[in-house]
């Protein structure tokens, strides 16, 4: 699979017509076609319906496609960060993050690093935790932004705590739960969780067993999840309950409602960086990120 694969399925997915992309991509219709055939074959999953009078997209399609102009975006943003470089940029910061649940101080921290690093390139990546971390160790950036750390991570990283998330409680919107206007932690000790998964969110289901624990029983985890929004479809699919960050409520949630906790929760955020990268932006960046996080 190479990258035009995704920029053609993009490209039929949102005109949801095969005439109308391949006119956009000046390609012609039939070679379109096939190049969407060849991916479905490729991945060996139906991305796109052709049965109706119009096409449409799977399941799986719509998750696809999700991912699909995550990656063509990180793409272009690589290709653009070289070529500031090229043209002169001595130095750049790459920064990884969490879009979904992240606070609004990282633009106001970028803006103070440009003042006093005008010249530094800074680029931003939505990545999820384990995506960082691995980006981390691989250079492909200087630092990320995470929520939970977790207890198994490498010595070789640094950490500042940057904020705390106040935790609601997202529950399916027909069931009695719904119509409670705050509840209890411990009122959920019957019910099956939805929570993240290792893969992904690193320390997630530690810090979900922890804080059940504490309000006094251990939390039955029945699926997890990749990302937020898969979290919302499951727990609207009547799957479970999900403790999320408050931020979580800006995502369409259509079949959620989300409960305040009686007793306040909450789940820290942190900045993660390599102790043994030199570069100098980073430094700086890391002390803005620090008072920041103070004020």
């Amino acid at each position: 699979m190479e990258l035009r694969h995704l920029h053609y399925f993009v490209a039929v997915a949102e005109a949801l017509s095969f005439t109308k992309a391949a006119k956009n991509l000046n390609l012609a219709q039939p070679s379109l076609t096939r190049q969407i055939k060849d991916l479905e074959a490729e991945i060996g999953v139906q991305l796109i319906d052709r049965s109706g009078q119009r096409i449409t997209l799977t399941l799986e399609g719509e998750y696809f496609l999700r991912d699909a102009k995550r990656l063509l975006a990180e793409s272009e943003e690589s290709v653009q960060a070289v070529q500031r470089l090229s043209r002169g940029g001595a130095w750049q910061l790459n920064v990884g993050y969490v879009a979904n649940i992240y606070r609004g101080f990282l633009p106001k921290t970028f803006e103070a690093l440009r003042k006093v690093s005008p010249l530094t390139s800074m680029n931003l990546f939505d990545m999820t935790p384990a995506e960082q971390y691995q980006a981390l160790d691989e250079r492909r950036i200087d630092l990320g932004f995470v929520c939970c750390r977790p207890r198994s991570s490498g010595s070789d990283l640094q950490w500042a705590r940057v904020g705390q998330d106040i935790v609601t409680v997202a529950v399916a919107a027909e069931t009695a739960l719904a119509r409670e206007t705050e509840i209890d932690l411990k009122d959920l000790e019957l019910l099956f969780f939805v929570g993240m998964s290792e893969n992904a969110y690193p320390g997630f289901n530690e810090w979900l067993i922890s804080a059940c624990c504490e309000a006094g029983f251990n939390p039955r985890i029945l699926q997890d999840a990749d990302r937020e929004p898969a979290v919302i479809s499951f727990v609207a699919a009547g799957l479970g309950v999900a403790l999320l960050p408050e931020q979580i409520k800006r995502l369409p949630h259509e079949g959620v409602t989300f409960l305040p906790l009686r007793q306040k929760l909450t789940v820290d955020s942190w900045a993660v960086w390599k102790s043994n990268n030199p570069s100098d932006c980073l430094r700086q960046y890391i002390q803005i990120v620090k008072e920041f996080s103070q004020s």
